[in-house]
């Protein structure tokens, strides 16, 4: 992409109402405009990084055995009079009615339309184990929506749901999406650590937060230090097999978000292994057993037990909070450092005389060569003074920088910047091309 041709309106100067990194790196960047309280429009490079995430939280969703649909955002009111949990949601749940008088809302979750789904085709216990998630937009109505994308109203979430026979076979879903979690945060770079949480409006007795730990956290969170120190599954885990070993040795060192925080237990570690900081959520799985299914009359015929209510959970991912987690947890003052998986161009390509022929051709050699290896580069092709480009590309992100300039090309180089490291060297144009596809396969996940 040239942008010249692009769409990116960068700020100079921090909007007041940005109360953390993320928020202002956003705005600043052009990644996002607010429309009102809560609510924004995603701009182009915003939107490509949201893509990025939603690809990678697809593909490991597939990876684990779970089944895309697409549930739409409007649900009919009497789907949650039939779980009981229509009154009980609160004001956070946007009530509305159409020209009939219809009584509908703005889905804030779809564990009753899922469930209505499920209990439409599937009846028989041969049919199971199912899961079935999408990526949906949402909205909760938050009393105090602050921090970006962070805590909006609107916002883009993947669910999943899973339907089993009994709890025992419910746990090997719940398994499955916490290894998957694992893998998923991993792939962007992030380190998220599963600790036990409180269920809330969801229900049930057994959940978990996938927190990444950062100054801007919205809660506190405490852990045993060594949990930090495990590493996501990785690709090749057998989801057919016994997931329980690894979910059991990052369950078993004490972790816990502010809600469900046993002090009497947190005490009994070491001092030197203790830590208490804030962490963002990214993530939470849920086991409810039948708190749905029971009401909603979800059943699958059993050949010794008759009829019986399937065991359910719920596993959500927040894509769009994700964007602001990974700007909080990857930045400097001079703006953004994107990891290469869910950056929104591969390399930024910049040009120090725009016009001059021998600079415009290394240039074009440049963008051809990455484009033909199938890398996206964003090529500024301005004739913005060369201190506005630097900036503009820190500010952006992008992984690699590409410097291009008549000086470098007298003696036959170019400059490539590691965004991240902040380092440079001088190679050839050739040379620059085969680095920047080299770093790129190296840190894709």
């Amino acid at each position: 992409m040239r942008l010249s041709r692009f769409f990116l309106p960068t700020l100079k100067e921090t909007p007041a109402e940005a109360a953390i990194v993320s928020h202002r790196l956003m705005l600043r960047a052009g990644m996002v405009r607010q429309e009102s309280a809560g609510i924004y429009s995603w701009l182009p490079l915003g939107f490509r990084v949201l893509k990025k995430v939603e690809q990678i939280v697809r593909e490991e969703q597939n990876r684990a055995g779970a089944i895309e649909i697409l549930m739409p955002t409007i649900q009919p009111a009497d789907l949650w009079r039939e779980s009981q949990r229509y009154d009980a949601y609160g004001d956070e749940m946007l009530r509305i009615k159409d020209r009939n008088g219809r009584e509908l809302l703005y889905g804030p979750t779809n564990e009753e339309m899922v469930t209505s789904i499920f209990k439409s085709f599937c009846r028989s216990y041969k049919e199971l184990p199912k899961l079935l998630y999408h990526i949906q937009w949402k909205f909760r109505d938050e009393r105090r929506p602050r921090f970006g994308v962070m805590r909006g109203r609107e916002f883009l979430m993947k669910d999943t749901y899973s339907f089993d026979l009994t709890k025992e076979e419910a746990m090997k879903s719940y398994n499955r999406m916490f290894v998957a979690y694992m893998n998923t945060f991993a792939r962007m770079g992030l380190q998220a650590f599963p600790m036990r949480a409180e269920t809330g409006p969801i229900g049930g007795d057994l959940s978990h937060e996938f927190i990444i730990l950062a100054e801007n956290g919205e809660s506190k969170v405490f852990c045993h230090r060594d949990l930090l120190d495990l590493p996501a599954p990785g690709l090749d885990v057998d989801f057919e097999g016994d997931l329980q070993p690894i979910v059991d040795e990052r369950t078993a060192l004490y972790a816990a978000t502010e809600d469900v925080h046993d002090e009497a237990a947190f005490a009994k570690i070491p001092d030197d292994k203790k830590v208490s900081a804030r962490g963002i959520e990214v993530g939470q799985v849920f086991y409810f057993g039948t708190k749905y299914s029971e009401p909603m009359k979800a059943r699958v015929s059993h050949p010794q037990n008759g009829e019986v209510p399937v065991h359910m959970g719920s596993y959500g991912i927040g894509v769009s909070r994700i964007v602001g987690g990974l700007i909080e947890a990857f930045n400097d003052d001079a703006g953004i450092i994107w990891p290469r998986s869910v950056a929104p161009f591969d390399v930024g390509i910049l040009s120090m005389r725009a016009g001059d022929e021998a600079t415009d051709a290394a240039c074009e050699q440049i963008y051809a060569g990455l484009c033909k290896a199938g890398l996206e580069p964003l090529y500024d092709d301005s004739d913005d003074r060369a201190g506005a480009k630097f900036s503009r590309m820190d500010l952006i992100g992008l992984p690699d920088q590409i410097i291009v300039g008549p000086r470098g090309l007298k003696d036959g180089v170019v400059e490539v910047k590691d965004r991240a490291t902040g380092e440079r060297v001088n190679l050839s144009p050739e040379a620059a091309i085969d680095q920047i596809i080299a770093r790129h396969q190296r840190d894709i996940f």
